[in-house]
């Protein structure tokens, strides 16, 4: 079998450090109250709505409704969101400019809202740098959906045996292979350099 020539990255927690506790921490004193409001007023499922495509307004309105007294913490979701990104990881960044300055085509498939990752382009050039970019949200498809992967595929005819998928997300990684990518599950304590030396790519 040939060796991938091209990578394809995730953006949140493979180059971005993002956790609503990073904003949520500098609003509520009490950790148990903060883990309260992920879990049952801006939770997970609430947040991937906007990651499919949910207008961010529309996306307030409808939690402010639903709990009136949150409501300034609720807003602070979407005002304050670039509060919600730490920073980057650098190793991993690091790595990505050696993979462009060696010439090695890559990509990004992200869970984003679409309007978010505007916001986080500008703060991280570095984001503005892919060969080709599929942002959910722009798209109404989310990972691990096979469809998100196949527009990548077609828009940018690419082929999915070259190309090596890099995700945090076990269940976007297993998606990725079962549509011919390699993939790498991005955990804590990777040695992602290690790993795509392992494919053959100069880093």
């Amino acid at each position: 079998m040939s060796k991938p020539t091209t990578v394809v990255f995730d953006i949140g927690n493979v180059l971005l450090r993002w956790d609503p506790r990073n904003l949520y921490r500098t609003i509520f004193d009490d950790e148990a109250e903060m883990e309260w409001f992920l879990s049952n007023v801006c939770t997970h499922d609430w947040n991937v709505e906007q990651d499919r495509g949910r207008d961010w307004d529309e996306a307030v309105a409808l939690l402010v409704k639903d709990h009136p007294k949150h409501e300034p913490h609720i807003r602070a979701f979407h005002d304050r969101w670039s509060e919600t990104v730490s920073g980057v990881f650098e190793d991993h960044v690091a790595l990505l400019l050696r993979l462009r300055e060696a010439g090695v085509p890559n990509y990004c498939i992200t869970n984003f809202s679409g309007p978010k990752f505007i916001l986080a382009k500008e703060r991280f050039p570095f984001l503005a740098g892919f060969d080709g970019v599929i942002v959910s949200g722009d798209e109404r498809l989310l990972k691990p959906d096979p469809a998100i992967y196949h527009l990548l595929l077609d828009r940018y005819g690419l082929v999915a045996q070259d190309c090596v998928f890099i995700d945090d997300s076990g269940p976007n990684v297993d998606a990725a292979r079962n549509v011919g990518m390699h993939a790498i599950h991005c955990v804590e304590g990777i040695d992602l350099a290690a790993e795509l030396r392992n494919y053959g790519f100069p880093v």
